[in-house]
C-alpha cells in the first residue's frame, strides 16, 4: 500500500474514468449520420482531438468562454478537413454534441472494478472542469453516480483546475482534510500539479504512457490503484 491514512479520494472524470475520446467519436458519428454530413469521421477526429485539447487549455486558463470553446473547436476542425459548413449548422452540431455526448457511457477498462473496490474503503469524490449538466449526465448514464459523495465542477467553484480554489472548494464540500485526501487524474498540469501545489497528494493516470521526468506516483491502468490504496 503506497498511501496510508487516506479517507477521501478525488477523481477527475473525463479521460480518467469516463472514456472521453471513445464516447466523443460515437457522438460525432451519430450527428454526422443524422444530418448527412459527408465528412470522413476518422479524418475529422484526427484534427478535432488536438484542436479540442488546445481550446480546453485556453478555457482552463480563462482566455475563452464556453460558448467560444464550443464553436471554435468545431469551426477549426471542419476548416482543417476541409469541409464548408455554415455557422448555423455549427451551432446546431455544438448543441447536439453537448446533448448526445452524455448518452454514451463507455468507461476506461477497470474503472467499475476499481470504484467498487475503493468505495468500500474510502469516500469518493469528483473534481471536474466540465460543464455541470453534461458531467452529471455522464455519471448518471454510466451508472457510477452512486459511488461519489460529492461532485465539484468548475461552474460551482467559479474557477477551473489547476486553480487552487477549486481544490479547496472540493475539500470543503467533502469535509475532507488535505493530508487524508488523494487526487487521481490524467492531466499532469490540471490534476497533478494543481493538487500538489496545495499540498494534496496525487496519482497520475498515465494511460497514454507519456514520458514524465518528475517522480510522481503513476498508473497506466486503473486497476493498478488497488495496489496503492
Amino acid at each position: 500500500m503506497r498511501f496510508a491514512n487516506k479517507t477521501d479520494i478525488f477523481f477527475d472524470l473525463d479521460h480518467t474514468l469516463w472514456d472521453f475520446e471513445r464516447n466523443s467519436a460515437l457522438t460525432f458519428e451519430t450527428i454526422f449520420l443524422k444530418h448527412q454530413i459527408d465528412v470522413n469521421l476518422k479524418e475529422f477526429l484526427k484534427h478535432y482531438v488536438p484542436i479540442n485539447q488546445e481550446y480546453w487549455v485556453l478555457y482552463r486558463e480563462e482566455k475563452i468562454g464556453h460558448q467560444e470553446l464550443r464553436y471554435k473547436r468545431l469551426k477549426d476542425s471542419f476548416d482543417s478537413v476541409p469541409f464548408a459548413i455554415d455557422d448555423t449548422t455549427i451551432d446546431l452540431i455544438s448543441e447536439e454534441y453537448i446533448r448526445f455526448l452524455p448518452t454514451f457511457n463507455h468507461l476506461f477498462e477497470g474503472a467499475m472494478e476499481v470504484l467498487e473496490y475503493l468505495s468500500g474503503k474510502y469516500k469518493l469524490h469528483i473534481i471536474t472542469n466540465g460543464f455541470q449538466e453534461v458531467q452529471n449526465g455522464k455519471l448518471r448514464n454510466a451508472n457510477i453516480e452512486h459511488f461519489f459523495t460529492t461532485v465539484t465542477n468548475s461552474e460551482m467553484a467559479g474557477v477551473k483546475k489547476p486553480n487552487p480554489e477549486i481544490f479547496e472548494f472540493a475539500l470543503n464540500l467533502a469535509n475532507a482534510k488535505k493530508q487524508s485526501s488523494l487526487m487521481i487524474g490524467d492531466s499532469f498540469e490540471a490534476d497533478i500539479e494543481g493538487a500538489l501545489n496545495i499540498g494534496l497528494d496525487a496519482v497520475f493516470f498515465n494511460e497514454s504512457k507519456l514520458d514524465i521526468t518528475k517522480t510522481i506516483p503513476q498508473v497506466y491502468h486503473l486497476t493498478e490503484l488497488k495496489n496503492m490504496l
